[in-house]
């Protein structure tokens, strides 16, 4: 298997507005942008877990940090003028089904109104080459068969995240359509499958709170034990985005949305991914089914990406099993004292060595 390769001629000295900086995936988007020798802006709230991967490993990547809302136009406005991109990778959104019950109206205003926000500062950016925004494999309306999922299929959300995010593609093809394709700048969308790696702290997913269960000697509690996701390491979508970025801007006739997913195999529960995890952790492979109902969602999730494969080059590298390995292994070392920035950057350049 064979995939392809960020390449720093692109990147080096090239402006980056990355948003979401602050968070799991944005971490390491930031590292391995400044790895590549990307000049890298970030636009992105606080940290909001302790730890924070962000807090240990990125200080001092940035050329320039603003810390503000997407609900805000001002602020995102004022910080596209300031780093006036030339790439713009927006991972910045409220990402958590749980949440989006708790909070449905702040995580329209996040993903929907934010990416707008974005958009709109974005229309009069004259350096602008390409956009990528990242939304999710949940924008599809999921009949429930647990077929992959492919870009053609509709577009939904029975949840208020999933909603949000659909909506934000809808948003996102209007805005290209009608103020970026004419000005001759590609805007894309990328649709990730549920990521692990090191260094998340979220609560509600399932890694860190696998992770958390282990350090404390107890099972970890599944509130869905049977369903299944496309699980992939942070690294897999990452190198999609990048790929795609690199494509975009420089004119090649690539789609306007992909999917970002693991490599075709057999669906992985949660279960059978806990059950990795906890034994790559050297801690007994248990676990228990949360009590009570738990929030509606979709029990079966598969992506197809051989669009991104036929169009980009791009391909997943890591089966499930693999991935636990780099993430078990990550947290490990973390917890045996290991550097942040240095584990990161260390599994970075083992994945861009890759067949």
């Amino acid at each position: 298997m064979t995939g392809r390769r960020p390449d720093p001629a692109f990147w080096r000295g090239r402006r980056v507005l990355l948003t979401g900086h602050t968070g799991f995936k944005g971490a390491w988007a930031a590292l391995w942008l400044n790895h590549l020798g990307a000049e890298v802006h970030g636009f992105a709230l606080a940290p909001d877990t302790e730890p924070s991967l962000w807090e240990e490993a990125g200080r001092g990547l940035l050329a320039s940090e603003v810390r503000g809302d997407l609900a805000d136009a001002a602020a995102i406005g004022g910080a596209v003028r300031a780093a006036r991109p030339q790439i713009v990778l927006h991972l910045a959104a409220q990402a958590l089904v749980g949440r989006g019950y708790e909070d449905p109206v702040g995580t329209v205003r996040t993903n929907s109104l934010g990416t707008v926000n974005l958009l709109e500062a974005l229309r009069t950016c004259d350096a602008l080459e390409a956009a990528v925004v990242v939304t999710t494999d949940k924008v599809y309306a999921n009949d429930g068969s647990g077929r992959p999922l492919v870009e053609d299929d509709a577009l939904g959300g029975d949840e208020p995240y999933g909603a949000s995010k659909a909506a934000a593609e809808l948003l996102t093809h209007a805005f290209a359509r009608s103020f970026f394709a004419p000005r001759g700048v590609p805007v894309a969308t990328a649709r990730a499958g549920n990521v692990i790696g090191g260094g998340n702290w979220s609560a509600g997913r399932l890694i860190p709170d696998i992770w958390r269960a282990a350090a404390a000697g107890v099972p970890p509690m599944l509130r869905a034990p049977a369903s299944t996701r496309p699980w992939q390491h942070v690294l897999e979508p990452l190198a999609g985005y990048l790929a795609y970025a690199e494509d975009l801007a420089a004119g090649r006739p690539v789609p306007p949305a992909l999917n970002f997913g693991p490599p075709p195999g057999p669906p992985v529960t949660a279960a059978a991914l806990a059950e990795a995890m906890l034994a790559a952790l050297g801690a007994k492979p248990a676990w228990e089914a949360q009590a009570g109902a738990g929030l509606p969602e979709a029990a079966l999730l598969a992506l197809d990406s051989s669009l991104a494969r036929e169009s980009l080059g791009w391909q997943a590298r890591l089966a499930a099993p693999e991935a636990v390995q780099w993430t078990a292994a990550w947290y490990a070392a973390h917890r045996g004292g290991a550097d942040a920035r240095t584990l990161c950057l260390d599994q970075i350049v083992q994945y861009e060595a890759l067949p």
